[in-house]
C-alpha cells in the first residue's frame, strides 16, 4: 500500500470522518484489520480561521506547502487536504511539493459526470461558495456548471453554521431546517444535484433527507484517498 499524509483538523470531527472510512474501506478490500499507512497533521482550527477572515491566504498557502513538504519527508507518497477551503491555495501548494495532493475537485467532478448531471448546487464556507477555486475547477476540468445561494445573508448563515455550529459537534434542527431550505431554492433554480462542499456538512445532513443527488466531498474525497492507497 502506499502512504497517505493527511493535512486535517479544519475541523477535527470531519478528520474523524475521513480516518474512519479511509480505514474502514481498506479493512474491507483486504478482508481482515489491515489497516493503510497514514500521517495525520492536525491544525489548529482557530488559527486558520483567523488566517482567513483576515484575507491571509499566502501564509496558509506557506503552512500548507511547509506541512505537505513535512509529510513528504516522512514517506507520504501523496498529501490531502482534508476539507474544501483549504483548496483556495492549491494552486500555490501543488507546484512546491514533489508528491501529488489529491483534489476534492477530481473526486467530487468525476463522480457528478457519472451520475450524467450538467448543473449542480453547492453550498460550503463564505470562501467556497463565494471564490471560484471549486466552481472554476469544476467548470474547467469536469464541465460542471455550479450554483452557489443567490442570497448574501444566506452565504453568511450557512457560513456561521459550518464554524459556530458543526465545526464545535453541535447539530440543530433549526440549522438542518435552514441547509434544507436553501438546498432547495437551488434546486428551483436548476440544480440536478447537490455538493456538500464543506466536509462538517455530511455530519448533518444526508442523502435521504434529499430527492436529488447528493454529493458528499468527505466521502467522495476519502473513497479518492483509499483508491490512492491501494494503488487502484
Amino acid at each position: 500500500m502506499k502512504t497517505l499524509g493527511i493535512i486535517g483538523g479544519t475541523s477535527w470531527h470531519s478528520t474523524v470522518e475521513y480516518y474512519r472510512y479511509i480505514n474502514s474501506a481498506v479493512n474491507e478490500a483486504h478482508g481482515n484489520e489491515t489497516n493503510p499507512p497514514l500521517l495525520i497533521y492536525n491544525l489548529n482550527q482557530a488559527a486558520i480561521h483567523s488566517l482567513q477572515q483576515a484575507g491571509r491566504w499566502d501564509e496558509i498557502a506557506a503552512l500548507y506547502r511547509d506541512l505537505a513538504l513535512r509529510l513528504q519527508a516522512f514517506g507520504a507518497d501523496a498529501v490531502l487536504f482534508a476539507a474544501n477551503t483549504p483548496h483556495k491555495v492549491f494552486a500555490q501548494v501543488a507546484p512546491e511539493v514533489g508528491i501529488p495532493i489529491l483534489h476534492i475537485g477530481t473526486a467530487t467532478g468525476s463522480a457528478i459526470q457519472r451520475a450524467g448531471l450538467a448543473t449542480v448546487g453547492l453550498i460550503g464556507t463564505l470562501f467556497t461558495m463565494e471564490h471560484d477555486f471549486l466552481k472554476q475547477w469544476l467548470l474547467d476540468h469536469h464541465g460542471i456548471t455550479v450554483l452557489t445561494p443567490a442570497d448574501a445573508a444566506a452565504r453568511q448563515r450557512l457560513h456561521s453554521i459550518i464554524q459556530r455550529e458543526l465545526s464545535l459537534g453541535i447539530f440543530t434542527a433549526a440549522s438542518k431546517e435552514f441547509i434544507l431550505s436553501e438546498i432547495a431554492q437551488l434546486e428551483h433554480r436548476g440544480a440536478r444535484g447537490i455538493i456538500l462542499g464543506c466536509t462538517e456538512f455530511p455530519l448533518i445532513i444526508k442523502q435521504s433527507d434529499l430527492q436529488i443527488p447528493l454529493f458528499d466531498t468527505l466521502r467522495l474525497h476519502s473513497q479518492m484517498a483509499v483508491d490512492f492507497v491501494l494503488e487502484r
